[in-house]
């Protein structure tokens, strides 16, 4: 697929800037894809496949796809510039930033920051998926973050509701509406496989501190089960790529290089500096990021 569709999820380690050296090295004439740990969506909303599962650990995450695939852009568009205005939150793109005191280098953040408290507390206590979608427009980064108690705690960005998002959110949500999708939220051995399937995992990646890896998210005991699981899915003859890393910031993985010898091994080029993974001097620090598969 020559362009490729952004998801309107900014997810750490989003696989977007990648999907031009990842997406070629994929086999041809997918019958089932399925995209294990589906983060942002944005592997499986750009391949060509007659059928894709995309799983998820977030319910959260799934129950939003799921929202999305059920009803048209324009519709869930309009609902959120309802909720926009009822909470009072800025409007750049039919306002301008003058009506906020304000200017596009310092952002709506000042401006926005009490009627976003609200609407995170609100969503905090009567979740939905609107809510949800909605709290991260203005959530810092757009970011996902839940603390220990499951409640939504990013604090506020210094943007909107701005055009390229809403073009993002629209091309995403018509995008899943010509797919034959579907969404799950389970462990990952707990997914059914199809037979004719090819597989997609880009799990947590152990060599890093981003944030889904942090507060024991994702361990090493987690890491030689997956690598078990994928042993299993090549026993059973079913194609496989891992997206990972090698190294980190002079941290190695070990557990992954030698497993990973058994298999073929396909470096990466392409960094995207979002990610907190990835070193910003670069002199220093490596990061040496691979596609593993099993054809």
């Amino acid at each position: 697929m020559s362009d490729y569709l952004k998801s309107p999820l900014n997810y750490t380690g989003g696989k977007y800037k990648l999907l031009k050296q990842i997406e070629p090295l994929f086999p041809k004439n997918i019958n089932t894809f399925v995209d294990l740990f589906a983060g942002g969506c944005n592997v499986a909303v750009n391949i060509d496949a007659k059928k894709i599962i995309a799983n998820d650990i977030s319910a959260d995450i799934i129950n939003l796809y799921k929202f999305f695939k059920k009803s048209s852009s324009d519709k869930i568009i309009e609902k959120i510039e309802v909720i926009i205005e009822k909470y009072e939150l800025s409007n750049t793109t039919k306002y301008g930033y003058e009506k906020y005191n304000t200017n596009s280098s310092s952002g709506v953040g000042k401006y926005n920051k009490k009627f976003y408290e609200k609407l995170r507390a609100d969503y905090n206590e009567n979740p939905s998926e609107l809510m949800f979608y909605t709290t991260l427009i203005f959530a810092f980064n757009n970011q996902i973050r839940f603390n220990a108690s499951g409640k939504f705690n990013t604090p506020v960005n210094k943007r909107d509701f701005n055009k390229n998002m809403k073009k993002n959110l629209g091309l995403f949500i018509d995008r899943l509406n010509t797919l034959n999708i579907s969404f799950n939220s389970k462990h990952f051995k707990d997914v059914k496989i199809p037979s004719d399937s090819f597989v997609y995992i880009d799990p947590p990646y152990l060599a890093t501190q981003a944030t889904y890896n942090e507060n024991g998210g994702w361990n090493e005991t987690k890491e030689i089960e997956l690598l078990k699981y994928m042993d299993e899915l090549n026993a059973k003859n079913i194609k496989f790529a891992l997206s990972n890393v090698f190294e980190n910031k002079g941290r190695k993985n070990d557990l992954l290089i030698e497993w990973s010898k058994k298999y073929n091994i396909h470096n990466l080029e392409h960094t995207y500096h979002n990610c907190s993974y990835h070193a910003k001097d670069k002199n220093t620090n490596t990061t040496q990021e691979v596609l593993i598969t099993n054809y």
